[in-house]
C-alpha cells in the first residue's frame, strides 16, 4: 500500500484535542487582577503548581493565566508516556548526576506514584493505565546496548527486564523486533489532554483562577510587587512560577538554555479484533525502539496505535510558529516506517496527523532557578518527558518560592543550569550537524563519529 493512500483521509489535527468532551476556554483576564501568586502557562508544568500551590495552602490566593487553550501546546500533543525518570532515562541520569542518581530515581517513583494517587483523589478522568513501557531492539547493535544497559540497570538495583526476541514477540509481533528491555512499573500511559482538563478542573475546585487566551506580554516590578501585563489588562503577584515551556520565557537571560524543536505523529483508525490479534500488544505497554532516531507508540483506549517521533525538527533560526505544526513530509515517513513495523496491519489507515513544538536543553531534562530576588521560579527543558516530570517540577517551584530547603532543592540537578546553546547562526549549524551525525550511527551500527563523541565529552547533544 502507498503510505500516502493511508494517509489521505487524516483530520490534521491532534487526535487527543479532537474531543467532543473538550471544555469551553475560560474567558480572556481584562483589568487589572491582584494575587499571592501568578502561575504562567497552562501546560503541566503550569496546572501541576497552581493545584500544588493550593493543596500546601489552601488559603493561598492563585492565578493562572494561558496564552492560548489549556493543553492547547505540547501538554495535549504528545504521546501521554508518564514516567517515572525525572532525567530524561535512568541512564542520562547516571551519567550525568552519578553521586545523587539512588535519590533522583528514589524521588522519580514517588512523583509517579503521587500522580497516580492524585488522579484517584481528584477523580481526574485521563485514561491513566500503569502499563509499563519496553524498550525494543530493531537492529544487532541495538540489541546489544539492551543487554548492557540491563546490566547497567542490575548493577544500580534497577528492576528491568531483559526480553529475547521469542518473548518480545509474544508482547508485540513485529518481525523488526529483536528484543526489548521492559520496565513493568516505571511508566503509565494517559491521555494527555484530559489529564491537562482534569487538573484544570481539580485546580479551579480548589478556588484557582483561569484565564485562558491571556499572554503574559511583558514581566516588571511594581512597587514591593511583580506585574505581568497582558492584552487586555495586568496582573500584579508576590510570586510567579513560569511553566511557559517551549515558548519564549519572560525572564530573557532564560532564553539561551532552551530551543524548540518540532515532533510529529499520527494515529490510526481503530483496529478490529482481528487486527488486535495479529499484532498481540495485549499488555498495551508503551513502546519505543531504540535508534537515535527513534520511533514511540502506544495503543489509545480506543484501541488505535499512535506512531511518533524519528523526525526532530528545529526550525530555522529557533522560531516557533503554527506553520511548523504539519510537516507532510514528516508523516510519510512516518507511514512508511509504520508499515515496515507491521506489515499484518497493511490497509490501516491513518485518522489524524499532527506536531508541535517542546522545548530542549543541552543535558536533554528540566532544569530550575529563580529570578527577580526569589520571587520568580521556573522549571523548563523537559526535552519531551515532562508528562510525569513536570509534577516534580512544580514541587521545585514552590519549594524555591517558599525560599526554603528541601531534598529536591540541593540537588546537583536543581542547584545547576545546564550549558546555553551558542547564538545562531552556530545553534543551527550545530543542531543539523549532530542530527546528520545521529543518522548516520543509526545506519553505522550504532558507530558515533568525531563530532558525536566530542559533543559526548562535553555533555551536550540533541535528543527528541
Amino acid at each position: 500500500m502507498d503510505p500516502a493512500r493511508s494517509l489521505a483521509d487524516a483530520d490534521p489535527a491532534p487526535y487527543w484535542l479532537d474531543d467532543p468532551g473538550r471544555p469551553a476556554a475560560e474567558p480572556a483576564l481584562t483589568g487589572a487582577e491582584h494575587c499571592e501568586l501568578l502561575v504562567v502557562g497552562g501546560g503541566y508544568s503550569g496546572l501541576w503548581t497552581a493545584l500544588l500551590a493550593k493543596e500546601r495552602d489552601p488559603g493561598r490566593d492563585v492565578v493562572l493565566i494561558e496564552e492560548d487553550r489549556i493543553g492547547g501546546a505540547a501538554s495535549g500533543r504528545n504521546g501521554g508516556f508518564c514516567a517515572a525518570s525525572l532525567t530524561h532515562g535512568a541512564f542520562n541520569g547516571l551519567a550525568r548526576w552519578p553521586a545523587e542518581f539512588d535519590l533522583l530515581r528514589e524521588l522519580g517513583d514517588r512523583n509517579l506514584d503521587a500522580i497516580e494517587e492524585a488522579v484517584r483523589h481528584h477523580g481526574l478522568d485521563c485514561e491513566f493505565e500503569r502499563t509499563g513501557e519496553i524498550d525494543v531492539a530493531t537492529a544487532d547493535h541495538q540489541w546489544q546496548e539492551l543487554r548492557e544497559a540491563h546490566e547497567t540497570a542490575a548493577r544500580h538495583g534497577l528492576d528491568l527486564e531483559l526480553l529475547d526476541r521469542d518473548r518480545m514477540r509474544a508482547e508485540v509481533d513485529s518481525p523488526t523486533f529483536l528484543g526489548g528491555l521492559y520496565d513493568r512499573r516505571g511508566v503509565a500511559l494517559v491521555h494527555p489532554a484530559k489529564l491537562a482538563w482534569g487538573l484544570k478542573r481539580a485546580a479551579a475546585r480548589l478556588g484557582v483562577r483561569v484565564y485562558e487566551r491571556t499572554p503574559a506580554t511583558a514581566l516588571v516590578r511594581h512597587r514591593a510587587a511583580l506585574a505581568v501585563r497582558t492584552p487586555y489588562g495586568r496582573v500584579l503577584a508576590h510570586r510567579i512560577a513560569l511553566g511557559t515551556g517551549a515558548f519564549p520565557s519572560p525572564v530573557r537571560r532564560l532564553r539561551p538554555y532552551t530551543v524548540p524543536v518540532y515532533d510529529y505523529a499520527l494515529t490510526t483508525e481503530p483496529l478490529s479484533p482481528e487486527q488486535r490479534a495479529a499484532i498481540g500488544w495485549r499488555g498495551r505497554q508503551g513502546l519505543g525502539d531504540s535508534a537515535n532516531q527513534f520511533h514511540y507508540f502506544r495503543l489509545t483506549a480506543d484501541h488505535r496505535v499512535l506512531w511518533g517521533g524519528y523526525d526532530a525538527i528545529y526550525p530555522r533560526g529557533g522560531r516557533i510558529s503554527a506553520a511548523y505544526d504539519h510537516r507532510p513530509r514528516t508523516y510519510l515517513t512516518l507511514a512508511r516506517h509504520f508499515f515496515t513495523c507491521f506489515p499484518q496491519l497493511e490497509g490501516l489507515r491513518f485518522s489524524h496527523t499532527w506536531g508541535g513544538v517542546i522545548d530542549t536543553c543541552t543535558r536533554f531534562s528540566a532544569f530550575f532557578g529563580t529570578a527577580h530576588g526569589g520571587r520568580v521560579a521556573y522549571a523548563a527543558g523537559y526535552t519531551g518527558l515532562g508528562v510525569g516530570a513536570s509534577r516534580f517540577g512544580a514541587e521545585v517551584m514552590l519549594d524555591l518560592l517558599a525560599g526554603v530547603e528541601t531534598e529536591r532543592t540541593r540537588l546537583e540537578m536543581v542547584r545547576r543550569r545546564p550549558l546555553p546553546f551558542p547564538p545562531e547562526p552556530f545553534a543551527s549549524a550545530g543542531i543539523g550537524l549532530t542530527r546528520w551525525s545521529l543518522a548516520r550511527a543509526d545506519a553505522a551500527g550504532g558507530r558515533r563519529n568525531l563530532w558525536l563523541r566530542a559533543m559526548d565529552r562535553a555533555g551536550l547533544g540533541f535528543d527528541s
